[in-house]
C-alpha cells in the first residue's frame, strides 16, 4: 500500500482556501467526485477528511471479519477500463483489508492525495448569499470558500454507540465496530461482549468467538442471515470477468439493486411446495445476496415472502443444536430482506461452541453498563472487552452531526426535523450549489453502493458541466419538486414490505427520537436512473438555475 499516510499540509487555525469545490469525504464517492470534476472538468477542488487515510467506510470498519457482500469484482469502479483489468481480486467477499488496499491503488493511480486533505473534519458550512459561495469550517479552525459543496459522507458512516447508563465507568475496553481501533483489539482468552447482532454483529461474532475465552451476545432483534459462501477468487472465473465486464456492468445499472444478476421470473407462489423447497435450497447453497432473487415477489408479496422467512427459519433450528437457542436466535417481527439482508460466514454454527452464550435482552433488558461488565434485569454478566456492533445513525447521522446552513441561515437540522427531505437524493431545496452523493431519498443502501455512488458522481459532474456551458453560478432544487420527490420516495416504499421492519435503520428505528421515516428510494435502481436522466434533458427540471451576474467574481463558471 502505497502513500496510505501522505497528508495535504493543514494551513493553520484561521487561515483560509478558495476552491471551485470543496468534496466532504475521501471514499469511493469523494475519491471518484474529484476524479471528475478536477481532471475531467478542470476544477480546482479539495477534499476534506476527517480520517488518517483514504478509504471512507472502508477505513474505519477495521474490525476482524469485516467485508463487502456483494462480490469484489462488481464492488469496485467501473470507470476506468485500465484499473478493471490491473485490479487482481484474491476472494469471492473482499475484506476489509483489500477493500483499502483496491482504493489507495486508485488514489495512487489517479494521482489523488494532491487534493484530499486528511485528518481534517468539517464542523459547519454556510452558505454565503450574496457571494454565492460556502464558507466550510474544520475542527483545526481553517476556513474554506468554494462555489459548491459536494457531501460525499456516505449513508453508513455515523457510528451510533448507544446511550447505556454507566458506561463511564466500565473498566475494561470498549469499542464500537465503525471506529476500530488501528491498532487492533487483543481478544485471546478475554471474556467478551458483543452488543447487537446486524450485519456487523453477524461477521464479527464467529471472528471473537475463535479467540476470546468466552463471548456473550447481546441480542435485541435476531435477523435472518444466509450463507456468503467465501471462497479464493478463482483465477479463470476473474479472467472471464475481466473479457466481460462491459456487459457486466450494463447488466448492474438495469437491475432494481445494482448487482449484475436478474430476479426470478416466477412467483413464489406459483410453483410447488417442492419446487419451491428445491429451488430455495439450491439458493442456499450458492449462498449471497442473490437469495432474496429467488423468485419475483420475496419484497412485495407478504404470503410469497412468508415461504423464504419460515425457509430460514428451518435453516436456523436445523443448524443451531439447542432447541433454546435456536428459538431465540429465529426472527418473526419483520419479513425477511425488509432490513437489510445479511450474509454470513458460520454465524448460527458459532452459537454451538461451548464458549459462546446468548442473551435476549429484549426478554431481559440491559439495566446498565458497571465497571465490570453489562447488568441486565435478571444477571449481571463480567466482561474484559465490550463491543457495540450497533451500527450507524444511518443516512442522515453524517449530515447532522455538521452544521449545515443554507439560504437565511436555516440549518440543515431543523429543515430535516421530520425526517430528510430532498430530490432525487441529489439536492435539498433551500441549499444551492450543494450536491449529496447518495444522499436520502436515492437508493443508495438498498443497491450495490458503488453502482449508485458512480451515477450519482457523473450525474452531478454533468450537472456542472451544463451550468459552465450554460453561464449558470447557481442551481437549487425547487420546494414543489422535493415535496413530490418525498411523496414519491414514500410511495414507493409503500409498494413493497420494507417498512414493515420498524426496528429497520432503513427507517431510523435503531436510533432513539429518530422520526421513523423510510428513507431510501425503493423504486429500483433502473427506473431511478431514468428519473434523473429524464429530469437533466429537460434542462433539469425542477431545480432553479440563476445565470451568472457580469459582476460576478471570477471562478468555477467563467472559462
Amino acid at each position: 500500500m502505497t502513500g496510505l499516510q501522505q497528508n495535504l499540509p493543514k494551513t493553520g487555525a484561521g487561515s483560509m482556501g478558495e476552491f471551485d469545490v470543496i468534496i466532504i469525504g475521501a471514499g469511493f464517492a469523494g475519491m471518484y467526485m474529484l476524479h471528475r470534476l478536477r481532471d475531467g472538468l478542470g476544477l480546482s477542488a479539495r477534499v476534506l477528511e476527517a480520517a488518517s487515510g483514504v478509504g471512507g467506510t472502508w477505513h474505519w470498519n477495521r474490525y476482524p471479519g469485516a467485508r463487502c457482500d456483494s462480490e469484489s469484482y462488481y464492488y469496485s469502479y467501473s470507470f476506468s477500463e485500465e484499473l478493471q483489468q490491473e485490479w487482481e481480486w484474491t476472494e469471492k467477499y473482499a475484506a476489509q483489508p483489500e477493500i483499502l488496499r483496491y482504493l489507495n491503488y486508485a488514489a495512487d493511480k489517479f494521482d489523488l492525495r494532491r487534493d484530499i486533505q486528511l485528518g481534517t473534519r468539517v464542523t459547519s458550512a454556510i452558505f454565503d448569499e450574496d457571494g454565492n459561495r460556502w464558507e466550510i469550517r474544520t475542527d483545526g479552525g481553517e476556513r474554506f470558500f468554494a462555489q459548491f459543496l459536494i457531501t460525499a459522507v456516505g449513508g453508513l458512516s455515523a457510528a451510533n454507540v448507544p446511550d447505556i447508563k454507566g458506561l463511564d465507568t466500565f473498566e475494561g475496553e470498549w469499542c464500537h465496530t465503525g471506529e476500530w481501533p488501528q491498532e487492533g483489539v487483543d481478544f485471546a482468552g478475554k471474556r467478551v461482549g458483543v452488543v447487537g447482532t446486524g450485519s456487523t454483529g453477524i461477521q464479527i461474532i464467529p471472528k471473537i468467538a475463535e479467540e476470546a475465552g468466552h463471548l456473550t451476545v447481546f441480542q435485541r432483534t435476531p435477523n435472518y442471515s444466509v450463507p456468503a459462501r467465501n471462497a479464493p477468487m478463482d483465477p479463470a472465473f476473474q479472467e472471464q470477468v475481466k473479457a466481460n465486464y462491459d456487459e457486466i456492468r450494463q447488466k448492474q445499472r438495469k437491475t432494481p439493486a445494482g448487482h449484475p444478476w436478474d430476479v426470478g421470473k416466477k412467483s413464489a407462489l406459483e410453483v410447488s411446495q417442492d419446487e419451491r423447497q428445491a429451488m430455495y435450497e439450491a439458493a442456499w447453497e450458492r449462498g449471497s445476496l442473490r437469495f432474496r432473487s429467488t423468485f419475483s415477489d420475496l419484497i412485495i408479496n407478504k404470503e410469497a415472502n412468508d415461504t423464504a422467512s419460515e425457509f430460514i427459519r428451518s435453516k436456523i433450528r436445523e443448524i443451531v443444536e439447542d432447541p433454546t437457542v435456536a428459538e431465540t436466535l429465529t426472527p418473526y417481527d419483520h419479513p425477511y430482506a425488509t432490513k437489510r439482508p445479511p450474509i454470513d460466514t458460520d454465524y448460527f454454527e458459532t452459537y454451538n461452541r461451548d464458549n459462546v452464550s446468548l442473551v435476549d435482552v429484549k426478554s431481559s433488558p440491559i439495566q446498565e453498563i458497571t465497571p465490570k461488565g453489562i447488568r441486565t434485569t435478571d444477571a449481571e454478566y463480567e466482561l474484559d472487552v465490550l463491543v457495540f456492533a450497533t451500527g450507524y445513525d444511518a443516512l442522515t447521522g453524517a449530515y447532522l452531526r455538521m452544521d449545515i446552513r443554507g439560504k437565511g441561515g436555516r440549518s440543515l437540522k431543523e429543515k430535516w426535523e421530520a425526517g430528510p427531505r430532498t430530490y432525487l437524493g441529489l439536492q435539498i431545496a433551500g441549499f444551492p450549489n450543494m450536491f449529496t452523493i447518495v444522499g436520502p431519498g436515492s437508493p443508495s443502501i438498498l443497491t450495490n453502493v458503488p453502482t449508485s455512488i458512480e451515477h450519482h458522481v457523473e450525474w452531478v459532474s454533468d450537472c456542472i458541466e451544463y451550468m459552465r456551458e450554460g453561464g449558470f453560478e447557481r442551481i437549487e432544487a425547487n420546494v414543489d419538486a422535493e415535496d413530490a420527490w418525498v411523496e414519491r420516495v414514500n410511495e414507493a416504499a409503500g409498494r413493497t414490505l420494507l417498512p414493515m421492519a420498524q426496528s429497520s435503520w432503513f427507517l431510523g428505528g435503531n436510533i432513539p427520537g429518530k422520526p421513523r421515516v423510510f428513507m431510501p428510494y425503493a423504486g429500483g435502481l433502473p427506473t431511478y436512473i431514468q428519473i434523473c436522466d429524464e429530469v437533466a434533458a429537460k434542462g433539469y427540471e425542477g431545480f432553479a438555475l440563476t445565470a451568472q451576474r457580469s459582476t460576478a467574481r471570477d471562478g468555477a463558471l467563467k472559462k
